[in-house]
Order: C-alpha cells, then sequence, then structure tokens
C-alpha cells in the first residue's frame, strides 16, 4: 500500500488548497502570474519562476503570502534540475506543477526563419518537456496525499491555436500542438504513480503577448489595430476579450481535489471561440 503524507492538508473542501505547494512557470507577468495569484489565494504555497528573476521577484512580492520567486531558463535542463532541488529542499514535496512558460513571434509562414522556429519549439515545447520531466521525475516518488492516490497534479498552459491552426502563428501553433500530446501522453505513463496531467487551452487573453500580437498582426495584414482586437472579440461569443484570471481559476480547478480523477484532458478556456 502506497504511504500517506500525514498533515501535508485538511480534508477542507474540494476548491481548497491550503497547505499545498505550487510552482509555476513564466510566472512573472500575464496567465503565469494570474495563476500564481489563484492559487495563493486558495492557499496554496506558490514559487513564481520565471527566466525574468527580477519581474518574478516584484511578483511574488505584490503576491504575498507565502509566495516565493526563482529565475529559470526552461530550455535549460540544468536551471529546471536546480530550481527543483531547490523548491523540494524548502518544500519537502511539489503537489501542483504548472508548466506554463511560453513565447511567441509572428510571421508568414513563406517568411518564417530557422531562429523563429527554433526559439518557438524551444521554449514552448522542450521547455514544457523538460518542466515536467524534471519535476515529475521526484513527483511519482513522494507520498500520496492524505485520503487520496494522488501525489501531484500537473498542468500544462497550450493554446486554442492547438486547436485550431492560426495564420501568422504556423510555428506557435505548431509547437502547442505538441503540447497537447505531450500532456496526452504523458498523463497515460504517469497516472500509475498518482500524478495527473492536464492541459488549458486559453484563447485570446488580454495580456503583455496579446499586446505584442496584435501590433504585428496589424501590420502583417495592414489594418489597424482596433481591428485586431474587434476580429478577436467578434470570434469569442461571450463578447470580450478573456483576462488572464478566465484561465488561472480553471488551473486552480484543475489543481483542486475536484479533479482528483480528471487525467489527459485539454481544458478549451476561451470563450466559445472554439468547441470541440
Amino acid at each position: 500500500m502506497a504511504e500517506k503524507a500525514h498533515g501535508e492538508r485538511p480534508a477542507s473542501g474540494g476548491r481548497s488548497l491550503h497547505g499545498s505547494r505550487a510552482v509555476i512557470t513564466g510566472a512573472a507577468s500575464g496567465i503565469g502570474r494570474a495563476i500564481a495569484a489563484e492559487l495563493s489565494v486558495r492557499g496554496a504555497t506558490v514559487w513564481l519562476a520565471d527566466i525574468d528573476g527580477s519581474r518574478a521577484d516584484e511578483a511574488a512580492r505584490a503576491i504575498g503570502g507565502r509566495a516565493r520567486s526563482a529565475a529559470v531558463d526552461v530550455t535549460e535542463r540544468g536551471a529546471l534540475e536546480a530550481l527543483a532541488e531547490r523548491v523540494f529542499e524548502a518544500e519537502g514535496r511539489v503537489d501542483v506543477l504548472v508548466a506554463n512558460a511560453g513565447v511567441s513571434t509572428m510571421n508568414r509562414f513563406l517568411d518564417l526563419s530557422d531562429e523563429e522556429w527554433d526559439r518557438t519549439f524551444a521554449v514552448n515545447t522542450r521547455g514544457t518537456f523538460l518542466t515536467i520531466q524534471t519535476f515529475a521525475r521526484r513527483m511519482v516518488h513522494q507520498p500520496v496525499l492524505e485520503g487520496t492516490q494522488i501525489r501531484g497534479k500537473v498542468i500544462a498552459t497550450a493554446s486554442m491555436a492547438a486547436r485550431l491552426a492560426a495564420p501568422l502563428l504556423v510555428h506557435y501553433s505548431a509547437s502547442k500542438f505538441a503540447v497537447v500530446g505531450l500532456v496526452q501522453a504523458a498523463a497515460k505513463e504517469l497516472a500509475r504513480y498518482g500524478v495527473t496531467v492536464n492541459g488549458v487551452n486559453p484563447g485570446y487573453v488580454r495580456t503583455d503577448m496579446q499586446r505584442r500580437e496584435v501590433v504585428w498582426e496589424a501590420e502583417l495584414r495592414g489594418i489597424d489595430e482596433e481591428a485586431v482586437i474587434r476580429e478577436y472579440v467578434g470570434q469569442t461569443p461571450l463578447g470580450r476579450l478573456q483576462e488572464p484570471e478566465d484561465v488561472a481559476r480553471v488551473v486552480a480547478f484543475l489543481a483542486s481535489r475536484d479533479a482528483d480523477f480528471i487525467t489527459g484532458e485539454i481544458v478549451e478556456v476561451n470563450g466559445g471561440a472554439l468547441t470541440t
């Protein structure tokens, strides 16, 4: 019988994350920061990891409570190993891992450079793989949480572009399609250890990344930025751009006891812009 972790998390409501330890990559801004804040509000100790360590520090201070920060480049296995060592030494375990770090650029397919392709895959695909593998290698050996058969939860951020290929985002779409496959295959392998693996597909989310994309798309298509935003909203049946918090609340659900029997799923969080 699997060893139980005593005193790790109170048997409170399924939506509470009191006592959980969470690591979120790409957490200095945007969706990652919102996820860290949401998990913190629900009682988790959160580690905000980002390639921009100073912004991660600022975000952790703003969140307060038991928020911690760390600088990490998710394309470097050694950096992730060092992060995992630091977190496990400090916390003893990781209950929730959110592989959220990602990048984007925009270009026409015929003009797309090798450098754009390689950098996008290095962060979005290789980075997600390295993040999950590095932490999962430790998570599969930690005790199950009291009253459960679960050792930990892994959640990856993909994109609506992983289901609906996007013009001007060939490299980004391809990298996120790969993340979906990674999540679903890893879920089947890690289930036997009591580690669930799920993903979220955000749509048109109001972030710094989106603001850059709006500028690029407007320039590439020869239209104004307001027209791009109107198209995004027009393609979203709920009639507005997403906020990072819309994604964060779904991640919090997947991290909670309510989602203990969900694995290998990709949750579409896009206001109806894409239904499957």
